[in-house]
């Protein structure tokens, strides 16, 4: 439900037990190795989406993120991007669930650039600082999910682990924090939140009165066939 769901980013106190912040262990690689590598994945890749080396020792390639998002986003029309002033064109919904988005990114771009480079593509107005990108490990027969620091390089973690995502995927959540953030929220997106509660407040009220009319029209049906004169 909207409200849960709303209630559940805003007031989540702490960190999810699953989920521990981990810095990324670099081990510097040769631009042999690099090579090499490069064209390990490349032979594994099943989906086209391959790596290329260029001449400088920067390799690009592409990473899928899912979004695993609590709360609505708030997207930006085409006309009222670049401004500063909040828009009127400005709209919130629900992402659906297990969406997942392909970006094409460099090694040398950070976990901070690609979720401004997530955002931006899909012209999400929301502050990009809400947002942290977890990477999600399959490790004997278990599920780990690690928060990255924003200085992290996905695609390297790519690269390692290989193509398949059942070693690694990404996930895009809201920041967990202890308390709330209000400041970081603009003011379209708080009345946005305002709007929801009160559809699922009207919502709610609807479905108790049907439930009670249901159980009133089966009362009184039971009531008239036991008054009925025999």
């Amino acid at each position: 439900m909207y409200l849960e769901s709303l209630l559940l980013m805003v007031y989540a106190v702490g960190s999810d037990p699953d989920v521990q912040k981990e810095r990324e262990s670099h081990v510097y690689l040769s631009k042999e190795e690099v090579k090499e590598k490069i064209q390990s994945y490349n032979s594994s890749v099943t989906d086209k989406l391959k790596m290329t080396l260029n001449a400088n020792g920067i390799y690009t390639g592409f990473i899928k993120v899912q979004m695993e998002l609590c709360r609505p986003i708030t997207v930006q029309s085409s006309q009222s991007q670049g401004r500063c002033a909040p828009s009127s064109q400005e709209t919130a919904f629900y992402l659906p669930d297990g969406c997942v988005n392909t970006l094409h990114i460099s090694s040398t771009n950070t976990v901070r650039e690609v979720i401004e480079a997530l955002l931006k593509k899909f012209f999400v107005a929301d502050n990009p600082a809400k947002f942290a990108l977890y990477k999600r490990c399959h490790k004997e027969d278990q599920v780990y999910t690690c928060k990255l620091s924003d200085r992290e390089h996905p695609l390297y973690l790519r690269l390692v682990a290989g193509p398949k995502t059942e070693m690694l995927s990404f996930v895009l959540r809201e920041h967990e924090t202890g308390e709330v953030m209000w400041e970081a929220f603009s003011i379209p997106e708080l009345q946005n939140f305002l709007r929801i509660l009160d559809k699922e407040e009207s919502d709610q009220l609807q479905l108790l009165k049907n439930r009670y009319a249901a159980y009133r029209g089966k009362l009184e049906e039971a009531l008239r066939g036991v008054l009925k004169p025999g």
